[in-house]
């Protein structure tokens, strides 16, 4: 029989009040508490606590406290990246962030959903869709990227944008829900 964290990590529905995922939720709040309460003045300390929670950093790579999300070991961040204030990142599924992107200030990578039916919602299953962004991204301040979302490498998000589909590569996306405005390439 398949346990529900498989089911979850498969991105089939699954029900979070399972012992082992609200273990796992658990921990995460822990290493959360300890990154964001991390100082300043000792920046090896923060950095060890950041790698203790996310599953992997990349060298050169630095989020901002505070920082919140669901279970920390489904996200990767690559190298040069920079998360500013407030971040919400909701792992439920993998997050991959490419090298050299910079995320601005109250961005939302969300990667769970819900049923739409009342009856499955009432109890409580949920399932979860990947999030990729690619290289040299830049998500502006308060940008949410839904579910199952891929950013293509060079792409600019503009502030405030809810990205609900699939952004190619070298373009400026603004809006809700974000289009493409203009090609860089």
């Amino acid at each position: 029989m398949t346990s529900m964290k498989d089911r979850m990590l498969a991105g089939e529905p699954y029900r979070a009040e399972d012992p082992e995922i609200a273990a796992d939720l658990d921990r995460a709040a822990l290493r959360v508490e300890a990154f964001n309460r991390s100082s300043a003045a000792d920046p090896q300390a923060r950095l060890a606590a950041l790698r203790a929670l996310l599953g992997t950093v990349g060298e050169d790579a630095w989020v901002r406290p505070p920082f919140h999300c669901d279970y920390g070991w489904n996200i990767h961040l690559g190298p040069r990246g920079f998360v500013n204030f407030n971040a919400v990142f909701l792992d439920v599924a993998r997050i991959n962030i490419g090298a050299d992107v910079q995320i601005g200030p109250n961005v939302q990578l969300l990667t769970a959903t819900h049923p739409i039916e009342p009856g499955p919602r009432r109890e409580k299953w949920e399932a979860a869709q990947p999030i990729t962004i690619g290289e040299n991204v830049w998500l502006g301040g308060g940008v949410i990227v839904l579910p199952g979302v891929t950013i293509g490498d060079d792409t600019v998000v503009g502030a405030g944008a809810v990205v609900t589909r699939d952004l190619p590569a070298n373009v400026v996306a603004v809006g809700n829900p974000a289009r493409v405005v203009r090609n860089l390439a």
